[in-house]
């Protein structure tokens, strides 16, 4: 099964409880997602106290409550039943491109279910979430899921990739995938960690590292990620058979940082860096650094918990190359005037005119400084 994200701190998260047992859940609850806001029936908010969310009274009515949040939320949990939040929800309901996920607990708190915006809205990943933190079962219903298969309109998402298939053409693709017809994959470039690592792909899906390998019509339907144009031709032969998904274009990090840097200080100033350059994680390929930072904790930590290569180099090896910012106070450290800069032009085999950030320089609150450099990688 394709991996699900984890739900991110950019998205804005709303728990509702109109029970005292739902109150009292989020009492527990709430401090694991601290950034979320908590929303109570004002006779249960003497439950909940001292943890770091924003807590709200719900007054009555209810539905002109939920209504607000609709708009205002891209997750919304519900702790109260199933029919009660449909019959919330029901009359603001638009299009699976804008509804946000819409996710319940059970009173009991054993099970966890998406109910709205499974795939676009991020819901299962969301409830995924949620069980985990609280150690319920999640209820995922959407056919992807549960036959085991490959959701169409978010696949690679995870991985930034976009599609460029119209609306139609995902719907009738996504029945051939789930009624198990032939579907080729065409994959030159891009994660290969689209799908979990260890679990078999499905028996209709056959894989192919080139488009011009395969028989069209061999197949009810063609996934093709590329960085290639696509002819008007082709688009017009296969227009209710192809979707196409554009991965990001690739950069490679060079890390420099203090002995004993936080990966909290390290990922801060990644943030800051992918920023400045209008850049997301999922355009990040790998990492460089000098061979002294081999044990680095912190840094070793980042290049795991984001699945990328972290790649050392010599001191000698990175002092021949040319870089914009060099330092003698670092030459005398370490034996070479430059570590991030130095490290990500060598693993991307670039030249110092191709760094889009040259020397980002950040202090934690751990009191260590990290330097991020960021260079493209310059494949098709």
């Amino acid at each position: 099964m394709q991996k699900e994200k984890t739900v991110s701190r950019s998205e804005k998260i709303a728990m509702v409880a109109i029970t005292r047992h739902g109150a009292k859940r989020l009492q527990q609850l709430g401090p694991k997602l601290p950034h979320a806001d908590l929303y109570i029936s004002e006779k249960f908010l003497t439950e909940v106290d001292h943890i770091p969310n924003r807590i709200e009274a719900i007054t009555p009515p209810v539905r002109g409550a939920i209504a607000t949040l609709f708009k205002r939320y891209d997750q919304l949990l519900f702790l109260f039943s199933i029919g009660a939040a449909v019959r919330l929800i029901a009359p603001c309901i638009h299009s699976k491109e804008e509804d946000p996920g819409v996710v319940v607990i059970d009173d009991a708190g054993h099970f966890v279910v998406p109910i709205l915006s499974g795939h676009l809205g991020g819901a299962n990943a969301f409830a995924n979430q949620i069980a985990d933190l609280i150690g319920a079962q999640p209820v995922i219903t959407t056919a992807s899921e549960s036959l085991g298969t490959l959701p169409i309109d978010i696949l690679g998402r995870e991985l930034g990739w976009k599609n460029e298939a119209p609306k139609a053409t995902l719907t009738k693709v996504a029945a051939h995938m789930v009624n198990g017809e032939p579907i080729a994959f065409v994959q030159e470039c891009g994660s290969k960690a689209w799908w979990e690592k260890g679990k078999p792909l499905p028996s209709n899906i056959q894989l192919f590292d080139r488009f011009e390998t395969i028989d069209p019509s061999q197949f009810s339907a063609i996934l093709w990620v590329t960085r290639r144009e696509i002819t008007e031709s082709t688009r017009n032969q296969l227009i209710d058979s192809l979707v196409v998904y554009r991965p990001p274009k690739p950069v490679v990090l060079g890390i420099g940082c203090d002995r004993g840097t936080a990966l909290e200080t390290i990922e801060q100033a990644l943030e800051l860096a992918l920023s400045a350059a209008k850049l997301e994680y999922t355009s990040v390929s790998a990492i460089a650094t000098i061979d002294k930072k081999s044990d680095e904790v912190g840094l070793l930590a980042l290049a795991e918990k984001y699945s990328w290569p972290l790649h050392f180099y010599p001191a000698d090896e990175l002092a021949q190359v040319e870089v914009p910012n060099p330092s003698e106070t670092v030459l005398k450290y370490v034996g070479t005037p430059s570590v991030g800069e130095a490290a990500a032009l060598l693993l991307a085999g670039a030249t110092m005119d191709k760094l889009i950030v040259e020397k980002h320089k950040y202090r934690g609150m751990d009191g260590r400084n990290a330097t991020i450099s960021i260079v493209p990688i310059e494949i098709i």
